[in-house]
C-alpha cells in the first residue's frame, strides 16, 4: 500500500504541495484513524444499548410520553 497524500496549501501564495506521508505522519495518521475507530463503535453501542432499554420500556406499556420523560 502506498501512503495517503498529504497536501500543503500556502495561503498567501496559493501554492499546492502533493507528496506521500512520511513514516512519523502517518503513524500519527493510523493513531488517530484507529481512535476515531473505537470512538464510532463506542457511540454505536451506546446508540443500541439506549434502544434496547427504550424498547423494554415500550414492552412494559409506557407510552412515547412516559418514555420520553423517563429517558430525557
Amino acid at each position: 500500500m502506498t501512503n495517503p497524500i498529504i497536501k500543503i496549501v500556502n495561503s498567501e501564495t496559493g501554492e499546492e504541495i502533493q507528496r506521500p506521508m512520511n513514516k512519523e505522519e502517518l503513524a500519527f495518521w493510523q493513531s488517530q484513524k484507529t481512535e476515531a475507530e473505537n470512538e464510532i463503535a463506542q457511540i454505536d453501542e451506546a446508540k443500541a444499548a439506549r434502544q434496547s432499554a427504550l424498547e423494554k420500556l415500550a414492552a412494559l406499556g409506557l407510552t412515547e410520553a412516559e418514555i420520553a420523560a423517563l429517558a430525557g
